[in-house]
């Protein structure tokens, strides 16, 4: 216990310039400033906040810093040909702090009742999502466009802007998503004719 609110004392600055949360896991997760508030860790990130256990915790770095681990923590490519979120890495973490196979945002994994790291647990909660989004874009004629769209940017930006925000990443991202679903489907096609 008195280890435990050491660490906490340690910890307890608020940081105002961004950092990095380091995870018990090996897990990064970007902030632009944190709060200890008893026993969890607040971490401030882009007018949102994630709640942590802060025996999750075991340090903060700052932003510019480079990972003190021997392996650098993996970073999904940002790019429209890597886009396809985690590349099927089950330690996958992008720069905006999405975490895993499905790459789940940590306030998304909270409310899914999930833990990101968890490959089950984030495959599960990270189709629920999809899901969800699919059927909250049901009445829509362009409803797995919205719903994948707003699994890359948020619901948020797909309702302000009425369809598929005009963020490239995010346009790619779709677009890489339909074009791969529709080669399966064509795949699927085939080989049921070549059965039949």
């Amino acid at each position: 216990m008195i280890l435990k609110l050491g660490v906490l004392t340690v910890l307890a600055g608020s940081c105002w310039a961004g950092e990095y949360a380091v995870l018990t896991t090996g897990f990064r997760l970007h902030a632009d400033r944190h709060e200890i508030a008893g026993t969890a860790v607040r971490l401030y990130d882009n007018g949102g906040v994630t709640e942590l256990a802060a025996a999750q915790v075991a340090g903060f770095e700052p932003d510019e810093e480079t990972p003190k681990s021997s392996e650098p923590p993996i970073t999904v490519p940002q790019s429209a040909e890597d886009l396809v979120e985690s590349g099927y890495r089950a330690d996958a973490v992008s720069r905006k702090g999405a975490i895993g196979l499905m790459q789940l945002m940590p306030d998304t994994a909270r409310l899914y009742g999930a833990d990101p790291t968890d490959p089950k647990q984030n495959v599960e909660a990270g189709t629920q999502y999809l899901r969800d989004l699919l059927w909250k874009y049901r009445n829509d004629d362009h409803q797995v466009s919205r719903a994948l769209a707003a699994y890359n940017a948020g619901p948020k930006a797909v309702d302000r802007y009425h369809g598929i925000p005009p963020y490239r990443e995010t346009i790619a991202y779709v677009e890489r998503v339909l074009r791969r679903y529709e080669k399966q489907v064509a795949a699927q096609a085939r080989a049921k004719s070549s059965a039949d």
